[in-house]
């Protein structure tokens, strides 16, 4: 804009002024110089905590692989057992759901699962937080 171009030169302005003030030689290009510095280092604090996230998420998926590794060794029968379940669970919720999407939906089905639309919503929104996190997630925090 005209206003950023005029407040630009403004402090450019009044920079050179004080800087012809002051007793010591100042070299040419030394707001550039500076505020390239400041961007630089900007960067490399974005770059920091993009690094510790990627680092965290990797020790995640260590341990977490680790665990169930640790946990299908020693407990074969029951994590297959609890796997069964939470399949046969999810198939038998995820068709009543199908079975009533067809028909309308009452306020008596929403109180009868609000479990599963509850459990729904929080995947489905955690989904949409990740997919804007990942696409524009950089631009929302720098700007």
């Amino acid at each position: 804009m005209v206003t950023d171009k005029l407040n630009e030169d403004k402090f450019d302005e009044m920079l050179g002024q004080s800087l012809r003030r002051h007793s010591e030689p100042v070299p040419a290009g030394f707001t550039e110089r500076m505020l390239r510095q400041v961007r630089e280092a900007e960067e490399q604090e974005i770059l920091a905590r993009v690094v510790l996230q990627e680092r965290l998420a990797l020790a995640g998926c260590l341990v977490f692989g680790a665990l169930a590794a640790i946990g299908v060794t020693i407990f074969p029968g029951r994590v297959a057992g609890v796997l069964r379940s939470i399949a046969a669970n999810f198939t038998e919720r995820g068709g009543a759901l199908v079975d009533r999407i067809g028909q309308s939906i009452s306020i008596e089905t929403v109180r009868s699962e609000w479990q599963l639309y509850a459990i729904l919503a929080l995947v489905f929104g955690f989904a949409v937080y990740s997919l804007v996190d990942m696409l524009v997630g950089d631009r929302l925090r720098i700007a």
